[in-house]
């Protein structure tokens, strides 16, 4: 067995036993046939190591109208298709964007008052730039807090859970600029882009395609100012066009993780020297902590603010909680 036979047989493996399970029965049951398949294995070693995930390819597979299929069926699916696939996978790369993530970020965005200029880092198509335009619900042991914008409900219904016993007051933020960096941002006005972007989500996700689209729907009546590059390379300039009379708040939800380690500190000591820095990750993707890295983390991501740390939160936003010490008294 070749090498490279042998990194795809182990990456969807691994995927398989580890990753899959619990999210996504279908792309378990695919890439338990990879691992068996040795034609579906020559395929995949087409590819280079950074584009063989199995999210990727499967995405691949589901735009270019594999369908929803058994492992079988997918199999010879991808035998049929094997040069489309290899060449769409080439150009893709998984650009997550899930507006959820708002709802993690909203209690420590309330914090920030005033008119803000958003920028985020890894904006894909920029679902995230509109936390003001959303409408929430945050469901707890308490009871339900619902924040619609000021002109009544949203299309776009953002449910996340409280865990614990403090719900801080949320209110909507005075978005008065957006704009997004992106190695390769995704047109809300395309609908192969929106496509792509729903196809991302993984079988068995109930309800995410549909928010994605809807709130795609609401980028595209006010699409943001979107920058393709190197985020190190391209912040100053872009925060350079925020109004100057508005709080820079430059984000990087989830995306440090996705930036070689060796600039990673980069990115973050640039965002914190341009604005405010809000933050949701691992606490183990970069050392920018106020005070050093969280010891005795439980689950969940970190939300922070210029490195202070508020809460912990589902990466995609599904839960949001007050974790011990990082409460700080508020007004």
């Amino acid at each position: 067995m070749s090498d490279e036979f042998a990194a795809v047989i182990e990456r969807y493996r691994r995927f398989a036993v580890d990753e899959a399970p619990g999210r996504s029965d279908l792309y378990a049951a695919w890439a338990r046939r990879v691992v068996e398949d040795r034609d579906l294995q020559q395929v995949l070693s087409r590819l280079p190591a950074n584009r063989r995930q199995p999210p990727l390819v499967f995405a691949v597979c589901r735009l270019l109208g594999s369908g929803d299929v058994d492992s079988s069926s997918w199999a010879s699916w991808v035998l049929d298709h094997a040069d489309a696939v290899v060449s769409e996978t080439l150009v893709r790369s998984v650009q997550t964007n899930e507006p959820l993530r708002c709802a993690a970020l909203l209690p420590t965005l309330s914090r920030i008052s005033g008119p803000i200029a958003l920028l985020e880092v890894g904006a894909s198509a920029g679902l995230c730039l509109y936390p003001d335009r959303y409408s929430y619900r945050y469901r707890g042991d308490d009871g339900e807090t619902r924040l619609d914008p000021p002109a009544g409900a949203a299309v776009v219904e953002l449910p996340s859970e409280v865990r614990g016993v403090r719900m801080p007051r949320v209110r909507h933020p005075e978005i008065v600029w957006r704009a997004g960096i992106d190695l390769a941002p995704l047109d809300v006005r395309d609908p192969r882009d929106v496509d792509w972007l729903t196809r991302l989500v993984w079988p068995g996700e109930s309800g995410r395609a549909e928010r994605i689209r809807a709130a795609a729907a609401v980028a595209a009546s006010d699409p943001p100012l979107l920058f393709a590059g190197d985020a190190y390379d391209l912040l100053p300039d872009v925060a350079a066009l925020a109004p100057a009379d508005a709080t820079l708040v430059i984000t990087t939800p989830g995306v440090l993780v996705h930036i070689p380690r060796e600039r990673r500190a980069g990115v973050v000591t640039r965002a914190r020297g341009l604005g405010r820095w809000l933050t949701i990750d691992e606490p183990a993707t970069h050392d920018g902590w106020a005070g050093g890295a969280p010891s005795g983390w439980r689950d969940g991501f970190a939300v922070a603010l210029d490195g202070e740390i508020d809460a912990a939160a589902d990466p995609l936003g599904r839960w949001w909680e007050w974790r011990p010490g990082s409460e700080r008294a508020r007004s």
